[in-house]
Parts: C-alpha cells; structure tokens; sequence
C-alpha cells in the first residue's frame, strides 16, 4: 500500500472514531464550538512549544491533537447542516489553487516576495477592503506586528533595507528617552511600543521571526534560572536572600555549564 493510500485510510479511521465519540462519549457528546475554542488555543501554543524546542516526536503529538480539533470543528458544523469535512477541505483546496496562479495559471511568480505580491492583489480582487483586513484581532501583539508588516510589504510599503530600519530604531530610541524625561506615562508607553514595532521590522529585514526568537530565548531564560535556583539549593543558599552579586556568580557559573 502506497503512503498516499495509507494517508487517506488514517485519515478515514479519524474520521471514524470521531463519530463514534460524539455518538457515544459523554465529554464529547457535549462539546462546543464555544467549549473547544480555549482548547485548541492552548493546543496550538503546545504545538508552538514543541517546535521552539525542535522535538519532532512531541511536534508529531501535537499535530495529531490539532488533527482532531479540525475534524471536531467539522463534525459540529455537519450537525449544524451548515458543513462538513468536505466542504472544509474543498474549501481550503479551491483558495490555494485561486492563490496560486503562478502554479495552476499563467502567472509569473520566480520569487517569495513576487508570490507573496500576488496574494495580497488576489486578496482585494477578493473583496477584502485592506491588505491587514486578514490580520487576527486575537493574535499576541508580537506576532501581529509581524504579520502586518509581513503583509503591508506585499504591495510595496516596506523600509528599503535593514540599515534604513536600524535608523528608525534609533530615532525611536531618542524619543522614548524624551518621553521619559517628561515623566508622562501614556507617553512613554507609546513610544517604547515604537521601539518594539521598529525592531520587530528589523528582525523581518534580518530574515529572523521575532516570535521565535523571543520564544527561544525565553526558554534559554527559563532553563538558565532553574539551573541557578538548582546551583544556589546545592550550596546552601536561600534564593530569597541573595546578593546581586552572587546572582550574577550563579549566573555566570550555568551559562559556563550550559553554553
């Protein structure tokens, strides 16, 4: 058997016992659309976890817990009449052929930016009255930035590189440090929220996704201050009471150890 047909008989067998659970499982039978939403959130954020890590065997659990909040999604909406599996999958099928002219028309489309061009002119022609139109409300601020301005440069309105961005870092900085000195707190907020915006572009013009950067070295932080609070127990100290230089003695000593 080909991989592709044991594809679509797990695929199948998904399908199966999803009927099956919300047929005979008390839990499932009285799942939401509502009640499900705070779960796959948090799945996805497990799934994100897993990737920042680089652990493929816990990257595979995730996706098939992810699996199943999708044929879930499906299931309820077939219930509802309004659609099932098969309209999902049409449905995603049709837009990426739509959004693919340079593969299934006669486009031309040699680079990621030309391509990424191309979506953002398919998407108006759509009906979407803004390029941002797509951009989640929800989504964490960081990741947002990121996807605006990922997006806003697909027609054009980008820095024209990173040295140009660099400098719009700096003159952001100088105007935080004017807002701090006027003691205005609204003020203040709003600039160091340029400085973040601005060094998120940076980051784009880098070829650097901020979210993971940050992601993985909030990690590193992580790993590096329970070493710490471990090194500190094993010489009997109270972490309670430390001094800041010997923080900073621990501090130096786990990333010796750590790298």
């Amino acid at each position: 058997m080909s991989r592709r047909a044991e594809a679509l008989q797990a695929f199948d067998r998904l399908l199966t016992i999803m009927e099956e659970l919300r047929e005979k499982c008390p839990w499932d039978r009285v799942q939401t659309f509502e009640s499900l939403r705070h779960l796959t959130i948090e799945e996805t954020y497990e799934l994100a976890d897993a990737l920042v890590e680089g652990d493929m065997m816990e990257v595979k659990k995730e996706l098939g817990d992810l699996f199943l909040h999708l044929v879930f999604y499906s299931k309820l909406g077939e219930e509802m009449g309004t659609f099932d599996v098969v309209d999902v999958l049409h449905g995603i099928s049709d837009k990426l052929v739509h959004r693919h002219p340079h593969v299934y028309g006669t486009v031309d489309a040699v680079t990621e930016e030309q391509v990424k061009a191309n979506w953002e002119v398919i998407k108006l022609k759509e009906g979407k009255k803004s390029v941002l139109e797509g951009v989640p409300k929800s989504l964490p601020a960081l990741i947002k930035a990121s996807r605006m301005q990922d997006k806003v440069r697909g027609v054009g309105f980008d820095w024209p590189n990173k040295t140009a961005v660099y400098a719009k870092i700096q003159e952001e900085m100088a105007e935080l440090k004017e807002a701090e000195a006027t003691g205005e707190l609204q003020r203040v907020e709003d600039e160091f929220g340029d400085v973040l915006f601005s060094w998120v572009n940076y980051g784009r013009h880098l070829g650097i996704d901020p979210e993971m950067a940050l992601a993985r070295t909030n990690a590193k932080f992580m790993r590096r201050f329970v070493a710490m609070e471990e090194m500190a127990k094993e010489f009997g100290l109270n972490t309670a009471e430390l001094t800041a230089n010997q923080w900073e003695e621990l501090w130096v000593n786990v990333k010796l150890t750590q790298g």
